[in-house]
């Protein structure tokens, strides 16, 4: 698992080990080696865009377990808010590097060892702007769509080996670190709306949490998805754009 060091990614991986998996999450953030230490949960510090760095964390991976069964594409980071004309050159290849380079490079590292794994699985995490892109950051959602492309050619590629690529659009997911209160209130003010009604800004008129993402990680891991691929599922409270 990519990103395992705060919200998605270690609600993820937490809730994959209650769940009896033994889970390797890899960030950038040492705090992995710390936040994610018990019998079965092991973190690594990896900059997923350094393609020698993430090799030899998906090979201790193999060594520490034995093998591999799920994999949860997860790393992103949420870009500046740019308009085209204006791009930066600089984070359109950061962007580009971390949320779409580098979920390439970790499913060329770890197609072959699914193979060989147990009920094969990949989840890659993408985001509603895909379906339903907003207003800001052009650079976010160019790469985001590019991953959800990739994802769907996997799904082609890999179904006679087993193996099911499934993706999900999580949508305002407050409680991860791309949402300091600053972004919050910038997109707020974007679309002229208190923080609270932005938070609520879906037809349930929820706040979408890590866990919520997480539980449906955890199911299309398991057998309810055991005959699905492709698919493209929303964590987002409702949208009328994507509905």
């Amino acid at each position: 698992m990519t990103g395992a060091a705060s919200g998605i990614g270690l609600a993820t991986a937490e809730m994959l080990h209650r769940r009896g998996a033994a889970v390797t999450g890899l960030d950038i953030n040492p705090a992995v080696t710390r936040v994610l230490k018990k019998p079965g949960l092991v973190g690594l510090t990896c900059d997923v865009t350094d393609a020698a760095a993430l090799k030899e964390s998906v090979e201790a991976a193999i060594r520490q377990f034995g093998g591999l069964d799920i994999v949860v594409s997860n790393a992103g980071i949420f870009s500046p808010s740019e308009r085209l004309e204006d791009l930066s050159d600089a984070n359109w290849e950061k962007s580009l590097s971390l949320n779409l380079t580098s979920h390439r490079t970790l499913l060329e590292l770890v197609i072959p060892y699914l193979k060989l794994g147990f009920d094969p699985t990949i989840i890659v995490n993408a985001s509603k702007n895909v379906p339903a892109r907003g207003r800001v950051p052009v650079l976010y959602s160019v790469a985001k769509a590019g991953l959800t492309q990739l994802a769907r050619v996997a799904a082609l590629e890999l179904a006679k080996d087993g193996i099911r690529v499934n993706i999900l659009h999580p949508h305002a997911v407050f409680d991860t670190a791309a949402w300091t209160q600053d972004v919050l209130e910038a997109r707020a003010r974007n679309y002229g709306m208190t923080v609270d009604q932005y938070k609520r800004n879906n037809l349930l008129g929820v706040v979408v949490t890590s866990q919520d993402v997480a539980a449906l990680v955890c199911a299309m891991a398991g057998p309810a998805f055991a005959k699905t691929t492709g698919a493209q599922v929303p964590v987002d409270g409702g949208s009328d754009r994507v509905i």
